[in-house]
């Protein structure tokens, strides 16, 4: 029995050593990249800025002396209008990505994502209720609250509607999810039938994604919710690897199988709801972005969370970039972007992963 202790001491000790070296070589490469993108955005646009003179404004915004000269436009620029918008993203694409890592370990399915799950659905469902039906309550804050309210009901609803002799069965929640989606489909189709010009026009934006309207009121509205949702989500880090092994075996290995999943749920109708208010429908990073870290590193959740974050993260703050720069003076919806560049490279890491028959 000593032995057995023991030896399942030692092979946890070495499980973690690992998951800390993939996660340190991860960051090593993401922290870099993350940067990089960031520093890029907030210096490229109409009034160019370049790298020391972005190092420089920010030091003088936090009481530092700045080491190289700039303009009082390229300072007004950049902190009011492309730091908002790219903290928006950073924010935004870590909380995407973070609810498809939960999601798709709670399913143990690779194509869940809050898309195919309803939440994104729900919330386009609301906005679009509010929109046609001039609801504006709230004024400028209208159609992200409506959008926040409409992911977390639909999430509550098929939460719900899984239940089953007081537990939770996850394929149902999934099927669930599916039609409460494809309703809030139609719904959304129905109010855009019927929407004026002007409304559709507002609609089909929001449904294309943007970041164009980030405020500094914005981002330190959801950075909290978001913060949650992704601290959150680390501390299940080794559920979420407990039930990759199925519900059984989790229970056995001491995990309160439902609580977790009432968390998770939780936790991913906050983030996502958050980003989507703020940000419309921007697809495919919280399907796109978990694969590429599991495929490089693994599956295990303690490296998949936090790595996911920060890819996400880059990857949407560069999006944006292209967004706001290759139809100058115009603006492409930030959804084009994300899937027109994440599809492809999506189909071709499956095939490639395919003949080496990792998958």
């Amino acid at each position: 029995m000593r032995s057995l202790s023991s030896e399942s001491i030692s092979r946890s000790g070495e499980h973690v050593s690992t998951a800390l070296g993939k996660r340190t070589k991860g960051l090593l490469v993401l922290v870099p990249l993350l940067v990089l993108c960031v520093v890029t955005s907030l210096g490229v646009g109409a009034v160019s800025i370049t790298p020391a003179q972005v190092v420089s404004i920010l030091l003088e915004q936090v009481g530092l002396p700045p080491f190289t000269t700039f303009t009082e436009q390229q300072a007004a620029v950049l902190y009011a209008i492309r730091l908002p918008r790219v903290l928006l993203g950073v924010l935004v694409g870590a909380a995407l990505s973070v609810a498809g890592v939960a999601l798709q370990g709670l399913f143990r399915n690779p194509l869940a994502d809050p898309g195919l799950l309803g939440v994104s659905g729900g919330a386009s469902f609301a906005v679009a209720a509010v929109t046609v039906l001039k609801l504006q309550l709230l004024g400028f804050y209208t159609l992200p609250v409506a959008a926040f309210v409409g992911s977390f009901v639909a999430i509550l609803l098929i939460a719900s509607l899984a239940q089953e002799n007081g537990k939770t069965n996850v394929a149902m929640m999934l099927l669930c999810g599916v039609a409460i989606n494809a309703l809030c489909v139609s719904g959304t189709g129905l109010f855009t039938y019927l929407s004026t010009d002007d409304q559709l026009r507002t609609l089909t934006f929001w449904q294309l994604g943007s970041l164009a309207g980030a405020t500094w009121t914005l981002v330190s509205t959801i950075t909290p919710l978001v913060l949650l949702c992704a601290v959150g989500m680390l501390f299940l880090a080794n559920p979420l690897n407990a039930l990759l092994l199925g519900e059984a075996n989790a229970h056995h290995l001491g995990i309160s199988v439902e609580r977790t999943k009432w968390k998770i749920v939780a936790l991913v109708a906050l983030g996502v709801g958050a980003g989507v208010a703020v940000s419309g429908m921007i697809g495919f990073i919280g399907l796109v972005v978990p694969h590429l870290i599991r495929l490089w590193l693994g599956p295990n959740h303690r490296v998949l969370l936090p790595l996911s974050a920060l890819l996400g993260s880059a990857l949407l703050v560069l999006a944006d970039l292209v967004a706001r720069t290759v139809v100058v003076p115009s603006e492409l919806p930030i959804g084009i972007v994300t899937s027109l560049a994440g599809s492809p490279f999506f189909l071709y890491l499956l095939l490639r992963q395919r003949r080496t028959h990792v998958l």
